[in-house]
């Protein structure tokens, strides 16, 4: 299904979202597509990013009320989400409730830390950043505002 499709599905049992903007992406480079089925199945409720990027590409953080079209790697739309709360927090600062909330691994802070040390710092090379324990992260929550009929 189409970003389009997904979205008109949508509207049409949710008018009032008729008129509101929404981004279509894709998660990061750690395992996106089991990102997404994480995502789809309500398990992952939360995700991060390093700030830096936000500043690189001048673009606006994630808001409250922001809708989402998550893709597959392949593009297809899978699901719709809605941030609720975001928060940028030094990454040694990063919540066990956040790590939880990601549903990646066994959902502990101590595994969340590992993964995204491991993941920022491949990732900010690209902008030529370095890593460190201090750099901001964006951290959202969401939740899922629509499943497609199948």
């Amino acid at each position: 299904m189409t970003t389009e499709e997904l979205w008109q599905q949508y509207i049409s049992i949710c008018p009032q979202a008729t008129d509101q903007p929404y981004e279509a992406w894709c998660f990061g480079s750690y395992n996106p597509d089991l990102l997404a089925q994480l995502t789809c199945s309500g398990t992952k409720t939360a995700t991060a990013s390093a700030h830096p990027f936000y500043l690189y590409e001048n673009c606006p953080l994630p808001q409250p009320g922001n809708y989402s079209v998550i893709l597959a790697t392949g593009g297809e739309a899978l699901c719709i989400i809605k941030t609720t709360q975001v928060k940028v927090v030094p990454f040694c600062e990063v919540s066990e409730e956040q790590a939880y909330k990601e549903g990646e691994g066994d959902r502990s802070l101590a595994y969340w830390r590992e993964v995204h040390r491991a993941v920022f710092t491949e990732e900010l090379k690209e902008i030529g950043e370095i890593f460190s324990e201090e750099m901001l992260v964006v951290c959202e929550e969401f939740e899922v505002a629509f499943l497609p009929r199948l």
